[in-house]
């Protein structure tokens, strides 16, 4: 950035290299995407709530309540006729940009200083048939902690936001949260099902959600 802070910074993590773009920050700098050389992808709000997340089977959109925006599928994974993606262009702050126009065309432009970088961060799958795909990658045990502690606290809020509604009655302890809030708990379950971890791990994040 002008300011001297790390913008872009790319590394090698074993046989995949990753491309972080980090906020224009000093210290504790947040991230506000990041692209893996697998096809897998992840975009930011400035309050890390996800934003943009894409693999190599396509991608979703989502507004900062968490709701999905768009979805879609990569034309050649997917048979039969599909409705073009439409150009999908988001800015991550006013230097960094990112620009998605096919599975091998997903740019991360910076501009600064009368200067700009491009970089094609996309990545081409070929296969005939699509029960070839490889598996999708499963998360870590950090990222399903977040995952949960996040729908957690939106489930606090919206606690809150019933509690400040009827404040002088009991009827909003009794309210069942949003339906995408239940939907979002059930897929993070999901994810646990599927994920090498521990009985105990799984059983405290079903414990979180489920609070």
């Amino acid at each position: 950035y002008p300011s001297g802070n790390l913008a872009i910074i790319i590394i090698q993590q074993r046989d995949q290299l990753i491309c972080i773009v980090q906020e224009d920050e000093l210290r504790t700098a947040k991230i506000r995407a990041l692209f893996h050389s697998d096809g897998r992808s992840t975009c930011y709000y400035p309050n890390r709530d996800e934003w943009i997340n894409m693999n190599i089977q396509g991608g979703q959109y989502l507004d900062q309540a968490g709701n999905r925006v768009r979805r879609w599928m990569w034309p050649n994974l997917s048979p039969g006729r599909q409705v073009p993606l439409s150009p999908i262009f988001i800015s991550l702050n006013r230097p960094a940009g990112v620009r998605i126009l096919a599975q091998d065309k997903i740019f991360i432009s910076f501009l600064a200083m009368g200067q700009q970088a491009k970089f094609n961060m996309g990545t081409k799958v070929q296969v005939s048939d699509t029960s070839q795909l490889p598996p999708p990658a499963l998360l870590g045990e950090d990222e399903l902690l977040l995952l949960a502690f996040r729908v957690r606290i939106l489930q606090l809020f919206d606690r809150m936001r019933g509690c400040l509604t009827f404040p002088s009655s009991e009827q909003w302890n009794k309210m069942q949260p949003p339906t995408y809030l239940m939907t979002q708990a059930m897929k993070i379950l999901e994810l646990c099902m599927a994920a090498d971890i521990s009985e105990e791990l799984r059983s405290s994040i079903k414990a979180i959600v489920n609070a």
